[in-house]
């Protein structure tokens, strides 16, 4: 297996976002950090959870199988997480609403209190690739050529394979993992990420990521964390 095998066997397809750059509609079908606009007027949000983050599904470019079902994902958060940062599960720090009819939605308005808010454009990836040390996420018979690959030509992995590192706000791919590595099975695979944004000053302990899995048939939420 060559360089260009190994990366068409690798390379998984993913949405990232950039944020602002651009002037905002507040309509349906526009993603934001820092900011739930849309929602139903009847829903009891604890007043301790901060409004983070909202991701209309149905206009990105791209979407894991396991979240087709949903039009719109807002997600609340408890700022109190970053004192229990050693849980295996952040889950109960986060309040994450799932809607699979806009038309049940009426506008809410919500802004968080913490975070400056952007709206979000998203961006369709296909080269998003695992970090090295995450071997839950490589087939055996593609870590295998790799490392061949490493021992017969002096490839690296970093510089010969990886084309980008994405450690942003991104659905699908791969969790960028910054320090260590978790696998909670895969009934309990990775969907997308919520990562420090310096442009909504919002900083997860030391430049770190949300990550969070999912199981569709449970429709269970699994939250996890690190940073440098």
């Amino acid at each position: 297996m060559n360089i260009a095998q190994i990366k068409r066997a690798l390379f998984k397809q993913a949405t990232i976002f950039q944020t602002g750059g651009f002037r905002p509609t507040e309509e349906l079908g526009e993603s934001w950090i820092g900011k739930v606009l849309w929602g139903r007027k009847e829903e009891a949000i604890p007043l301790n959870f901060d409004p983070i983050c909202t991701l209309f599904l149905t206009t990105l470019p791209f979407v894991p199988k396991e979240l087709t079902n949903y039009q719109l994902i807002t997600i609340y958060m408890d700022f109190d997480v970053f004192n229990h940062m050693k849980r295996d599960n952040l889950a109960p720090y986060f309040k994450i609403m799932c809607y699979t009819n806009l038309d049940e939605l009426e506008k809410v308005n919500k802004q968080s209190t913490k975070i400056k808010a952007f709206p979000l454009s998203p961006v369709y990836i296909d080269n998003d690739a695992p970090a090295w040390e995450d071997s839950c996420s490589f087939q055996p018979d593609i870590e295998e050529a790799i490392v061949q690959l490493e021992s017969e030509e002096g490839a690296e992995y970093y510089d010969d394979i990886v084309e980008e590192v994405y450690p942003t706000h991104k659905v699908g791919g791969y969790p960028s993992f910054t320090q260590s590595v978790v696998f909670f099975g895969e009934e309990y695979p990775f969907v997308f990420q919520i990562s420090s944004d310096e442009k909504a000053q919002f900083n997860i302990v030391d430049s770190g990521s949300f990550y969070f899995f999912y199981n569709q048939d449970k429709q269970e939420w699994i939250i996890y964390c690190d940073f440098y």
